[in-house]
């Protein structure tokens, strides 16, 4: 085991080196001047969409909704809280403004996803709607591309293993452990169990599940985090101006926390800000290729949402309440640290909420991984493959329960980089048309759509 980690690890540091980041950064801003900062200007507007969207118009299986609530089913999970604390541990509170930038380049990159997945989306032979990465390349880009699309299908197939469900359930394991002395394995048949009785019903209960669900535990957790910004709200601004400080220049070490340079708060901001809100990755555009929609644009204005929901606002909740509390000092790391902030604010209350909203998200993120992870094997091997690939699914979760969490954090860490390369040359090399369609969605009123899909090209 010492020996894969080892080579995991130089991998890992290769594909979250400085071009990963300039890829990232880079394409995510690319696109935001293209679209005239539309993403962050138009946010209003995809509030009402969502509103609206909370009925299907146009063919697709699930509510523009409930593909969104099945897209952040996938991303608020162990990131919002044990992701973030990662980052501040090992990054300082600096590595929290590189997220928000991640975060506001990565609208621009989420909304050109489901931009590009609805329109080049297809129907396979049971008759769903499919789409995502692998289909905006095979439909937009032409046969010589075709390889690219075949490589995002196999990373992401193996990367829904770790981001998706070994991570996943190695973090609900752990907490409830460690919180309610409850056993690992007992965790893990309880979640396998849970699994299987959404999973087994398709794209259709899981979005119907997500759609229930993530509302309700993203309001609850927010109103958590804003009483204890509220009890700490004395420290909230020596909590910025520590962000803000340490963004750009070194972290000094204080207490249990080792200090870190400007390179590590960038990095493990960035990386675990896209690990936590997947702009770039091309998992959210699988999920939106199912709506029922009017068209691209429709779709990707209410898709951009994903991002803003997930780092603006939740994990920048979870950053706060560790730099204010002055947790992130302690020597913790993870979810602990989490539990921490929140249990140092709301004595004999705050670590238990904690525990049960990781539990709550983690499941939730098992989901919507679960349709990622089944739809890139079903681009490879067709849709035979796929009540095979939910048994599996169910079977890993125990092992991710039982398992050891620093390799599992590490493999999906570099599995992500994996899937991001070709997503993001897809979109750079798609964006000419992304900036069409947008222009003609707003030149006309926004009633310009035609429903996507390959077929009708």
């Amino acid at each position: 085991m010492e020996a894969l980690s080892s080579i995991v690890g130089a991998i890992n540091g290769v594909v979250w080196g400085p071009l990963m980041l300039v890829l990232i950064l880079g394409v995510g801003f690319f696109l935001q001047v293209g679209l005239k900062f539309m993403p962050i200007l138009r946010i209003g507007t995809g509030f009402s969409l969502l509103f609206k969207g909370r009925e299907g118009q146009g063919a697709g299986q699930i509510s523009p909704f409930n593909a969104l609530m099945t897209s952040l089913s996938a991303t608020i999970g162990t990131g919002n809280i044990a992701g973030v604390a990662t980052a501040v541990f090992l990054g300082g509170p600096g590595a929290l403004f590189w997220m928000w930038m991640t975060a506001l380049v990565g609208m621009a990159t989420k909304y050109a996803e489901a931009v590009c997945a609805v329109k080049y989306r297809e129907q396979d032979e049971l008759g769903n709607f499919v789409g995502g990465p692998m289909y905006y390349i095979k439909n937009g880009l032409g046969a010589k591309w075709a390889w690219l699309g075949v490589a995002f299908a196999l990373f992401g197939a193996v990367a829904a293993f770790g981001i998706g469900n070994g991570v996943q359930a190695n973090g609900v394991a752990q907490v409830l452990d460690s919180n309610f002395d409850i056993n690992t394995s007992v965790t893990g048949v309880v979640l396998m169990v849970l699994t299987a009785g959404v999973i087994l019903g398709g794209i259709t209960r899981i979005g119907a599940v997500a759609g229930k669900l993530v509302p309700f535990m993203a309001v609850a957790y927010i109103i958590a985090g804003l009483l204890v910004l509220l009890i700490n709200i004395g420290a909230i601004g020596d909590a910025l101006g520590l962000v803000f400080t340490y963004a750009f220049t070194p972290s000094a070490a204080e207490g249990g926390f080792a200090g870190a340079a400007v390179w590590a708060a960038i990095r493990f901001g960035v990386a675990r800000g896209v690990f936590s809100n997947e702009a770039g990755l091309g998992s959210a555009p699988i999920a939106h290729a199912a709506a029922e929609t009017k068209g691209p644009v429709n779709q990707g204005l209410i898709a951009m949402l994903g991002t803003f929901i997930d780092t603006i606002i939740v994990c920048t909740i979870t950053g706060l309440a560790i730099i204010s509390s002055g947790a992130w000092t302690s020597g913790e790391s993870g979810a602990a640290l989490t539990r921490l902030a929140f249990e140092t604010t709301l004595p004999g209350f705050g670590g238990h909420l904690i525990a049960i909203a990781l539990s709550i998200f983690a499941f939730t993120t098992i989901l919507g991984w679960s349709f990622y992870g089944e739809k890139c094997v079903e681009f490879l091997l067709g849709v035979k493959s796929l009540i095979p690939y939910r048994v599996l699914w169910i079977v890993a979760i125990y092992f991710g329960a039982t398992a050891d969490l620093g390799f599992i954090w590490l493999l999906a860490d570099t599995l992500n980089a994996m899937m991001a390369i070709p997503n993001l040359i897809a979109l750079a090399l798609l964006s000419p048309i992304v900036f069409k369609l947008t222009k003609e969605f707003f030149a006309s009123g926004g009633q310009s759509e035609e429903p996507g899909g390959a077929a009708a090209e």
